[in-house]
C-alpha cells in the first residue's frame, strides 16, 4: 500500500478507532461468552418481534378473508328487519351467516346410538363465502353439500365431530328436530378466525335447515351476521372508513356490531401483542442476564490487556484515551453480536413458515420487520455499553506500576463519576426504550422494577455471604478453609456466581410454579362446588319443564338457572364506550356484546363490596350491579351511569352495587346483573348449571346428556370437564411455548456462569501454582473448589427458591387471579439442577487450571 493511501486511511479513521482495530487483529479470544450473551438476547427479541409483525401483517392483509368481506354487521338474538336489510344490501354483495351453540345427536343407524355432542352451529346462505375458499373432503361444491337429498338436507362438519359421534360421511344426525346428512368433512373455513373459537366442533348447514330445526326460539342466543363486500373500485381504506362513519351516523343506536377488514380479529391481535410482549420481556431478561456475562467478559478482557494498558500509559496515553480504545473494541464486538442476532431474528418468520406454516391457525406473511429489528439492535448495544463501561472505567485510574506489579487481583475501586454517569445514562435510555415501546406499559414498568430489585437483592445476598464467610471461624480441614477463603477474598467469584445462579433458579422456580398452578387449578383441581354441566339457551317458556326433567334424571343433584340475554355497553358516565381507555384485563368487556341477566337477589359466589342490593319488589328506574374489579377498571362507582344496548334498545341504568365475585367456583355469575323490572316481558333464554349428587354412581351423567338432547334439542349441554380439557390443551401449548422461550434466559444464565468462572481463571491459576508449589494435590484443590461452588449454589438456590416462589405467587394471584398453591417437587428439582450445573461447570473450568506446571508458570511471571 502506498504512503499516500496509508496517510489517507489515517485521515479517515480516527486514532482511537485505528488502535482498537489493530488490537482486534489478534482475534476475539475471551469474547465467546460476551458474543453468546449478546447474540442470544438480540436473536430472541428480534425473532419474537419479527414473527409477531408477520402475524399482524398477515391478519391485516388477509383481513378481508378472515372477516368474510369488507364489513361484518352482526345482530344478537334477532335478525335485521326489512328496513335494515335493505340498507345493508345497498352497500354491496351480502352473505348471511348465523352462529349458535346446539346439540348434534345420533338417532338412527350409523354412529354410536344415542350419543350427543355440543357443536358450534353455523348456518349460511349463498353466496357464501364472499371472500376466501372453503375446503371440503371429499371435494364438492358447498351448494351440493348442503342441498336437500332424499328428504334430508346436507351438512358438513369438522373431523372432531365425526370422531365424537362415531359417524362417517353419509350418516345422518339430528340437529334440533331436523335430520341432516353428513356429506363431507370441513377441512378449511376461511372466516373461522373472525368468528372466534368455541368449545365444540364446527357443524355447517344452510339457513333454511336452521329455520326448520326448531332451534330458533324467542330470545335464542343466535348471532346473525351479514358479511358485505363493497363494490370494486369503492372498497379502498378511505371508502371503507366513510361507510363505517355513515353506518354510525344512520344506525348508531340500532345495536349493531360493525367490524371491518382492518380489525377482522381484534381480540386475537391483542392476544398476539400481549404474548409478544411477554416473550420480548423474556428476551430482554436474557439480554439483561447476559449483561452480567458482558461485564465479566469485559473485566476479563481488561485483565488480559493489563500489560498493553501499562505500555500505552507509560508511552503517554491518557486514561481517557485508553478507556476509549477498549470501549471501542468492546462495542465493535457487541456490534458483531448484534448483527448475528439480527440475522437470526430476521429469518425467524421465514423459518416458522417453512417448518410449521401449515400448522399455524392464522395467516403469517414473512416480512423483514425493520422497526422491530432496529429496536432489538438498540437493546443489544445499550446493554453492552451499560455493562461494559464500569469494568473499563475502573482501569482508567490504575497506576502504571500497579498494572505491571499486580498480577493476582484486579483493582476493585469504583470508576470515576463520569463513567458512573455514562452508565446511568445508558441504563436510563434502556429503561425508557423498554417502557416506551411496550404494548402494556404497566407490565413493562413492573418488569423493570422487578429486574432492578432482583439484581439488588442478589448483590446484597452476595455481600451477605461474603461477610458471613469472613466472620466464620477457620475450619481445620484445609480444603474447607481454602473454600471459605475463596468465597470472601478480594476478587472472589461470589458476586458473579450468586447473580447467575440466583437468576437461573428464580426463573426456573417461578416458571414451574406458574405452570403447576395453571394446570392444577384450571384443569385438575376443579373446585368441589363446581357444576358438572352447563345448559345454554333454554327457552324461557320451557324452563320449568327442563328443570323437571333434570330433577328426574339427576335426583339429589343441585340445579340452578338464571335468565340470560346479550347486551353491549354503549356508554359509561356519558362517555362513549369506544372512548374509554380501560386496562387490558378489563377492556374485553367493551369489545362486543356480553351476557347480562336480572335477579331479585345476589347470586351465590359473590358478596356485596359496596352499595346495596335492590328490594325484591323494586319498580323504579333500572339499576345494575357490577363486578368490582371490572367497575374499577372502567372508572365506575356506586351511583355511576351505564348505558347498555339489548335487543336494539338502549337501557340507561344506575350502578347500585359492586360485587366481589369468586369466578373460580365456576358457578353462574355475570359482570352485569340488572334489577328485574329492567327487562320485564323481554324475550330471553335461561342459563343453568347442574351439580350431580355426591353419591351419584359412575356414568350417571351420560343419560342427562342423551335425554336433554332428545327432549330439548335446542338446549346445548356442556360438560365442565370437557371445557376444562379444552382449556388444558390450550394451557399445555402455551406452557410449552413459555417454557421454550424461557430456556433462552436459562441458557443466558448458564453462559454467564461459564463466563464468571472463565473470568476468574487467572486468579485461580495463580492460587493453584502457589498451592501446588507448597505441596497441595490436585484432588485436595478440586475438593476445595467443589465445596466453594456447591456452598454458593446451595445458598443462592435457597434465595432463588424464595424469590421464584414470590414471583410465581404474584403472577398467579394478580394477573391470573387464581389461588396460589405451592408445590415442592419442581422447585427442589430446580435447586438440584443449579447445584449440579454450578459444580460441574466450576470443576470443568478449574481442571485445566490445575493441569498447569508450577515451574512453567513461575518462569512466565
Amino acid at each position: 500500500m502506498s504512503d499516500r493511501a496509508m496517510s489517507g486511511r489515517r485521515a479517515i479513521l480516527p486514532l482511537t478507532l485505528r488502535l482498537a482495530l489493530r488490537e482486534l487483529r489478534g482475534g476475539l479470544r475471551g469474547f465467546g461468552v460476551f458474543l453468546g450473551c449478546i447474540i442470544l438476547g438480540v436473536a430472541a427479541i428480534a425473532g419474537v418481534s419479527s414473527i409477531s409483525r408477520s402475524l399482524t401483517e398477515g391478519l391485516a392483509r388477509e383481513g378481508r378473508a378472515i372477516l368474510g368481506g369488507d364489513l361484518a354487521i352482526s345482530f344478537v338474538q334477532r335478525e335485521p328487519d326489512a328496513r335494515e336489510t335493505a340498507y345493508i344490501k345497498k352497500l354491496g354483495a351480502n352473505a348471511v351467516t348465523a352462529n349458535l351453540r346446539a346439540m348434534a345427536r345420533v338417532d338412527g343407524p350409523g354412529g354410536d346410538a344415542g350419543s350427543a355432542a355440543m357443536v358450534e352451529l353455523k348456518a349460511i346462505e349463498d353466496p357464501y363465502p364472499l371472500v376466501g375458499k372453503l375446503e371440503l373432503e371429499p371435494a364438492l361444491p358447498l351448494d351440493d353439500a348442503l342441498a336437500v337429498r332424499d328428504g334430508a338436507p346436507g351438512a358438513v362438519a369438522e373431523p372432531a365431530l365425526f370422531a365424537r359421534l362415531g359417524v362417517k360421511v353419509g350418516d345422518r344426525i339430528l340437529i334440533g328436530d331436523r335430520p341432516v346428512e353428513l356429506r363431507a368433512r370441513l377441512v378449511s373455513e376461511p372466516d373461522k378466525l373472525g368468528g372466534g373459537y368455541g368449545f365444540g366442533p364446527r357443524l355447517m348447514v344452510s339457513t333454511q335447515t336452521l329455520r326448520e330445526s326448531g332451534l330458533i326460539q324467542p330470545g335464542s342466543l343466535v348471532r346473525w351476521t351479514r358479511q358485505v363486500a363493497l363494490p370494486a373500485g369503492a372498497n379502498d381504506d378511505a371508502a371503507l372508513k366513510a361507510v363505517q362513519a355513515r353506518l354510525e351516523t344512520d344506525w348508531g343506536k340500532a345495536g349493531w356490531q360493525v367490524r371491518s377488514r382492518q380489525a377482522a380479529a381484534p381480540e386475537f391481535e391483542r392476544n398476539i401483542e400481549r404474548f409478544t410482549q411477554f416473550l420480548s420481556l423474556v428476551g430482554l431478561t436474557a439480554l439483561l442476564v447476559g449483561g452480567v456475562g458482558v461485564a465479566n467478559a469485559t473485566r476479563g478482557f481488561v485483565d488480559r490487556q493489563r500489560r498493553s494498558i501499562a505500555t500505552m500509559k507509560s508511552l503517554g496515553a491518557s486514561g481517557s484515551r485508553v478507556v476509549a480504545i477498549y470501549l471501542t473494541q468492546v462495542m465493535l464486538v457487541a456490534l458483531a453480536g448484534v448483527i448475528i442476532g439480527l440475522m437470526v431474528g430476521a429469518v425467524a418468520p421465514f423459518a416458522a413458515v417453512a417448518l410449521a406454516g401449515d400448522l399455524l391457525p392464522v395467516p403469517i406473511i414473512p416480512t423483514l420487520a425493520w422497526r422491530e429489528l432496529a429496536l432489538a439492535a438498540v437493546y443489544g448495544l445499550l446493554t453492552a455499553f451499560v455493562f461494559a463501561i464500569g469494568p473499563l472505567g475502573r482501569a482508567r485510574d490504575v497506576p502504571v506500576s500497579g498494572l505491571f506489579r499486580d498480577m493476582a487481583d484486579a483493582d476493585r475501586r469504583w470508576p470515576r463519576p463520569a463513567y458512573l454517569l455514562a452508565m446511568a445514562a445508558g441504563l436510563a435510555i434502556l429503561v425508557t426504550v423498554a417502557i416506551g415501546f411496550s404494548y402494556d406499559r404497566r407490565i413493562a414498568i413492573a418488569f423493570v422494577v422487578a429486574a432492578f430489585l432482583t439484581f439488588l437483592m442478589l448483590r446484597l445476598v452476595a455481600m451477605g455471604v461474603m461477610a458471613v464467610a469472613r466472620r466464620l471461624p477457620r475450619p481445620r480441614h484445609a480444603p474447607a478453609r481454602l473454600a471459605l477463603a475463596n468465597i470472601h477474598r478480594a476478587g472472589a467469584l461470589t458476586p458473579s456466581l450468586v447473580l447467575s445462579v440466583g437468576l437461573g433458579v428464580t426463573l426456573l422456580v417461578a416458571l414451574a410454579l406458574v405452570q403447576t398452578n395453571i394446570r392444577d387449578q384450571l384443569t385438575r383441581s376443579v373446585p368441589g362446588t363446581a357444576p358438572d354441566f352447563y345448559f345454554v339457551d333454554i327457552p324461557s317458556a320451557q324452563a320449568d319443564a327442563f328443570a323437571a326433567m333434570i330433577d328426574r334424571l339427576a335426583p339429589g343433584g343441585r340445579f340452578e338457572r338464571v335468565p340470560m340475554m346479550r347486551g353491549r355497553i354503549v356508554s359509561i358516565n356519558g362517555a362513549p364506550a369506544e372512548k374509554i381507555n380501560a386496562p387490558q384485563d378489563v377492556a374485553w368487556v367493551l369489545d362486543g356484546d356480553r351476557g347480562v341477566t336480572f335477579s331479585e337477589k345476589p347470586p351465590e359466589g359473590s358478596r356485596i363490596a359496596s352499595g346495596a342490593w335492590w328490594p325484591a319488589d323494586y319498580s323504579g328506574p333500572p339499576l345494575v350491579s357490577l363486578d368490582q374489579r371490572i367497575a374499577k377498571g372502567l372508572g365506575l362507582e356506586v351511583g355511576g351511569e351505564l348505558v347498555v344496548n339489548v335487543l336494539g334498545r338502549e337501557i340507561r341504568a344506575r350502578v347500585a352495587s359492586l360485587r366481589a365475585i369468586e369466578w373460580r367456583s365456576l358457578g353462574i355469575n355475570f359482570v352485569m346483573i340488572f334489577s328485574p323490572n329492567t327487562f320485564r316481558g323481554a324475550p330471553h333464554t335461561a342459563l343453568a348449571t347442574l351439580r350431580m349428587a355426591p353419591d351419584a354412581p359412575p356414568g350417571a351423567a351420560d343419560p342427562v346428556v342423551r335425554e336433554a338432547a332428545k327432549a330439548f334439542p335446542m338446549v346445548a349441554s356442556l360438560r365442565v370437564r370437557e371445557a376444562l380439557n379444552a382449556i388444558d390443551e390450550i394451557v399445555g401449548k402455551l406452557s410449552w411455548a413459555i417454557a421454550g422461550a424461557s430456556l433462552i434466559s436459562l441458557a443466558a444464565s448458564v453462559l454467564v456462569l461459564a463466563g464468571a468462572l472463565a473470568a476468574g481463571q487467572r486468579a485461580r491459576l495463580y492460587d493453584a501454582v502457589i498451592l501446588k508449589t507448597l505441596g497441595a494435590t490436585r484432588g485436595r484443590l478440586l475438593l476445595a473448589y467443589a465445596l466453594e461452588y456447591g456452598g454458593l449454589a446451595v445458598v443462592t438456590g435457597a434465595f432463588g427458591l424464595a424469590a421464584g416462589a414470590a414471583a410465581g405467587w404474584f403472577i398467579v394471584t394478580r394477573p391470573m387471579r387464581l389461588e396460589f398453591l405451592f408445590s415442592w417437587p419442581e422447585p427442589l428439582m430446580a435447586i438440584v439442577i443449579a447445584i449440579v450445573v454450578t459444580v460441574a461447570l466450576g470443576l470443568a473450568g478449574t481442571w485445566r487450571v490445575l493441569g498447569q506446571s508450577p515451574a512453567q508458570r513461575l518462569r512466565a511471571n
